[in-house]
């Protein structure tokens, strides 16, 4: 089986047509600011200044500074983490499994981090996150996962959302509570033994 590298549809709301150039420095400056400065206190404001653009340009686009950062870890994370073209699903998981731990061990967790946070107490936020990035990255997942199950690879009595749970839960948890490294080890090791109990008996 040969598994052809999952485009993901860009499923971002629609609206005003955006300059490329002008929306590319507003998510660029947003990501440089957030190096020193907390999502709980980065201001529109200083967005604009630091970008070059108005506030009016920003509001036309993002209705608030979550909305740009979460479109900044989409643009970021997105291109880094795709499905390989492997000859198994396994493969294709564990490789960009351990892409994703690796990302979420850098500067963009620290990013998604701030924004999962901000969502305990703004519902609005997490739905926001999950509409732009994790319906997307799921749904490619969920296909590979299915070409295994059809395929014989994986077993089929098991529900796909669980088994994703299973596979990305441990880094998710490991970047929010912090009681164990997002490091190389596990980046390569946590994937490979949720998709060991994935095998049929018979393997």
């Amino acid at each position: 089986m040969t598994l052809v590298t999952v485009a993901l549809p860009d499923k971002r709301a629609s609206g005003r047509p955006r300059c490329p150039v002008a929306r590319k420095a507003i998510l660029e400056t947003t990501v440089r600011l957030l190096e020193t400065t907390p999502l709980q206190t980065l201001a529109i404001e200083c967005i604009a200044r630091a970008a070059g653009v108005g506030k009016a340009t920003i509001y036309r686009w993002w209705p608030n500074k979550t909305a740009i950062v979460i479109d900044a870890f989409f643009e970021q994370v997105v291109p880094k983490t795709p499905f390989d073209r492997t000859p198994t699903a396994a493969e294709a998981i564990e490789r960009q499994a351990a892409r994703m731990a690796r990302i979420l061990n850098g500067p963009q967790g620290r990013i998604v981090a701030q924004i999962i946070a901000q969502g305990q107490s703004d519902p609005s936020v997490l739905e926001h996150f999950r509409n732009v990035f994790l319906i997307n990255r799921r749904s490619a997942a969920r296909e590979i996962i299915q070409a295994g199950m059809d395929s014989g690879e994986f077993r089929r009595d098991v529900d796909i959302e669980l088994i994703i749970d299973l596979i990305y839960g441990p880094m998710w948890y490991r970047l929010m509570v912090g009681h164990q490294p997002l490091n190389r080890e596990f980046a390569e090791t946590f994937s490979r033994l949720a998709i060991a109990a994935l095998r049929p008996e018979s393997r």
